[in-house]
């Protein structure tokens, strides 16, 4: 196992689908509520170990661009294939397995206020019958990744907004996931707390190579991710040298229900697209 990932004790999946399999596709998705069309003919393709971060102002179909990942709903047309599954056609046995995989970051934390924070974080293994011991063993090293070992026998509500927050990023990866979906998790945190919460989601980012979906409604969030990377050495989140990006994060910007741009950070960057030139001024 490389250094980097030993010394934060998160597993490499062995599960894992292969590299050149994309994780998410999205075909001709449409879903309209109450005659409203939501999203409409959203197509595109998250490869794996690639951050999609996904902008638009609000109101534009992201989080349920998010729910339909997930498989919470289905869409009304198209197809959603994750991990090279068509979700759209499947169970609701088969999803719960599916999400088995995933790791899910919600913007209000979702912790279970009767549940100290490492049953918070053990939920999954426990509903996966992981043995006690282990499932301790992994709480703790989650809860050590996103530094906050110390609050294992806390309850959520002993806990500010900002380590409620990186509870559930603790949570969401204690199982080793092959996706992770954030849904806008610096929501209504202030700036240096959400500084925090985007320096988590970088390193997670660069010592798993997780596959990620992430939703925002701060630019400058999406733009540190981009110009950021995890330095291992220092165990520090730095700039990227030369006014450098991370090649592997890349955006997809929504507007009223439609994709309006779907690529890297220069692609972002240069637009001559007027609307997305005011958008990310």
């Amino acid at each position: 196992m490389p250094e980097d990932l030993a010394s934060t004790g998160i597993q490499p999946d062995q599960a894992a689908p292969p590299a050149t399999e994309p994780v998410v596709v999205f075909e001709d998705v449409s879903i309209t509520f109450d005659v409203k069309p939501v999203l409409q003919n959203i197509s595109f393709v998250v490869q794996r170990g690639e951050t999609r971060i996904i902008l638009g102002p609000s109101g534009g179909g992201k989080s349920v661009l998010m729910k339909l990942a997930n498989g919470l709903i289905r869409p009304d047309a198209g197809t959603i294939h994750i991990f090279g599954e068509d979700i759209t056609a499947m169970s609701e046995t088969d999803l719960y397995k599916l999400r088995a995989r995933i790791g899910m970051v919600f913007q209000e934390s979702a912790l279970f206020d009767s549940l100290s924070v490492e049953d918070n974080v053990a939920f999954r293994l426990h509903e996966e019958h992981v043995p006690e011991e282990e499932a301790h063993a992994r709480v703790v090293e989650a809860l050590k990744f996103v530094e906050l070992e110390q609050t294992i026998d806390k309850f959520p509500s002993e806990l500010s907004g900002g380590m409620k927050r990186r509870v559930s990023i603790a949570r969401a990866i204690v199982s080793n996931p092959d996706l992770i979906l954030y849904d806008s998790p610096t929501g209504g945190l202030d700036p240096i707390t959400s500084t925090t919460i985007i320096d988590l989601v970088i390193k997670q980012r660069d010592v798993t190579q997780t596959t990620s979906l992430l939703i925002t409604h701060r630019l400058q969030d999406a733009f540190m991710l981009a110009r950021n990377r995890f330095n291992p050495a220092t165990g520090k989140v730095e700039l990227i040298p030369n006014n450098g990006i991370d090649d592997s994060t890349k955006f997809l910007v929504l507007n009223e229900g439609k994709i309006v741009f779907d690529g890297n950070t220069r692609e972002l960057v240069h637009t001559t697209d007027p609307w997305l030139k005011e958008f990310i001024s």
